[in-house]
């Protein structure tokens, strides 16, 4: 499918990002899923990178704002690419088409998995959505995470993935960023796009250690974030 518009849809203009992959515009927030300059580089850099998901030997990964899922399919393809097992736990309130979701992944990385298809058939149904294959689970709940019931010292890497903190403010309080470091096993990590002072000190207040990151292309930093104890 070209990049396009897609009408009276959550999710609306797909967009083309350098190196070919492809992103799209929320309508609810007036901005994009993924960067402008390269949503699949995104993915790599600041999160399976940023929280070392691409070493670790058996990966739990959290991600809060699954959006259109080119976290999931850039993790989905490393962990092919290792040979190890995946387990994966999102949480989505406003899931975007199933068919916007297609239009992003064809011919991306993990969009030829059989996790990619499950998901993409059962997406936007019944919640959860749990998918299981050889080598890969994924659980995504269809629900506002602030009143989800997170599970405690289970992340080996969360992904706070929400639109922007000045468009999506109720991702980025103490009260959420305090359940998140809660749900970090010891050692986790938590990444980021964002490098907002104000996300620093949230995060900070929520017990981890945060470091900046040189950012992925067309943004100087990103933060990265680790449970101690």
């Amino acid at each position: 499918m070209p990049p396009g518009p897609i009408p009276d849809r959550p999710a609306g203009e797909i967009i083309l990002t350098p190196a070919g992959s492809r992103t799209a515009l929320s309508a609810r927030f007036g901005e994009a899923y993924g960067s402008r300059h390269g949503a699949a580089a995104q993915a790599r850099h600041v999160f399976v990178e940023g929280t070392g998901t691409h070493r670790h030997p058996a990966p739990r990964v959290l991600e809060v704002g699954f959006g259109l899922g080119v976290n999931f399919r850039a993790t989905l393809a490393e962990v092919v690419r290792r040979g190890v097992p995946l387990d994966y736990l999102a949480y989505e309130f406003d899931p975007a088409p199933a068919e916007v979701l297609r239009a992003v992944g064809e011919g991306g990385e993990g969009a030829e998995h059989p996790a990619w298809a499950a998901l993409l058939k059962g997406w936007g149904q019944a919640s959860p959505l749990l998918v299981q294959v050889p080598g890969a689970t994924l659980t995504v709940h269809f629900t506002d995470v602030r009143e989800a019931d997170l599970p405690h010292g289970w992340a080996s890497a969360l992904y706070l993935d929400g639109f922007s903190p000045a468009r999506n403010p109720e991702v980025w309080t103490p009260a959420l960023a305090a359940r998140l470091a809660r749900a970090l096993a010891p050692g986790g990590l938590l990444a980021t796009y964002s490098a907002a002072g104000h996300v620093r000190r949230t995060l900070a207040g929520a017990g981890l250690k945060v470091e900046k990151r040189p950012g992925p292309p067309g943004k100087r930093e990103c933060l990265r974030a680790v449970r101690e104890a």
